[in-house]
């Protein structure tokens, strides 16, 4: 691919990574002064806004980089495709986490400026426990394997409302409220709001989540043969979208939070 590609890919995990964690701190803000006596309440409105803003987000940004908006989602990527030689490159994994990562910062002080608190005040929500870490490891190996899996199995076409309704349902059934997300994690450190976390517990949900990776691609190397093949299908645009491509011909994608 070009480097005109290259920016423009980079460019849009950027975009939607900001998104994203404006959609998760600005809803967590709305809930806590809507329901303010009610935590399940702003948990449900949180949850629910959520999933729908990240279906939303990837259908709208996938037909041009893939809707990572997940380091971990990108370098599964490039494992798969390294035999294959399909997939992400190392650099190309690279530059996408590193425009997750400033994308999820200036997204959460985004929401910070919308809601007129704070910008930039580290978060004081103690998430260190052993028990979140385990949330942490199963969040991410369901979302890694889920992604992966509809791409082998050849359901792509139904991701982004997949993907986005297994975020919403992992809000509540892991401990740790499902970031599954480096980048997210180390943005939303950057809110002393409701879905923020304390820098200080940001190192361990990275590891637990870079660990639920790992457990995801082998969940899916012995489930399904030869997951190589997804590499190109998940998250890689099939097209180079350079100014002389017509609209027609925009690929299908598929998602990755």
């Amino acid at each position: 691919m070009s480097a005109l590609a290259l920016w423009r890919r980079v460019l849009a995990e950027f975009t939607g990574t900001a998104l994203l964690v404006t959609v998760v701190v600005g809803s967590g803000i709305a809930a806590s002064r809507l329901s303010p006596n009610d935590v399940g309440l702003q948990l449900l409105e949180n949850s629910t806004v959520t999933a729908f803003g990240l279906a939303a987000l990837i259908l709208a940004f996938e037909p041009v980089s893939g809707a990572h908006f997940n380091p971990v989602v990108s370098t599964a990527d490039w494992l798969l495709g390294r035999g294959s030689r399909t997939g992400l490159s190392g650099p190309d994994v690279l530059a996408y986490a590193a425009a997750q990562t400033a994308g999820a910062i200036s997204g959460a002080i985004l929401a910070d400026a919308m809601f007129d608190v704070p910008l930039v005040r580290w978060s004081g929500h103690d998430r260190s426990n052993g028990h979140l870490l385990l949330g942490e490891i199963v969040a991410t190996a369901g979302l890694v394997y889920l992604i992966f899996s509809l791409a082998r199995s050849g359901r792509a076409n139904v991701s982004a409302p997949a993907v986005g309704a297994y975020i919403g349902a992992a809000y509540w059934f892991t401990s740790s409220t499902s970031f599954a997300n480096p980048a997210v994690t180390i943005g939303r450190a950057f809110t002393d709001t409701f879905a923020g976390i304390e820098p200080a517990s940001v190192p361990g949900f990275v590891v637990a989540q870079l660990v639920g990776g790992v457990v995801g691609l082998g969940l899916l190397v012995v489930l399904y043969p030869r997951p190589g093949r997804a590499a190109a299908d998940v998250v890689m645009p099939h097209n180079n979208l350079d100014a002389e491509s017509s609209a027609a011909q925009l690929p299908v994608h598929h998602p990755a939070p």
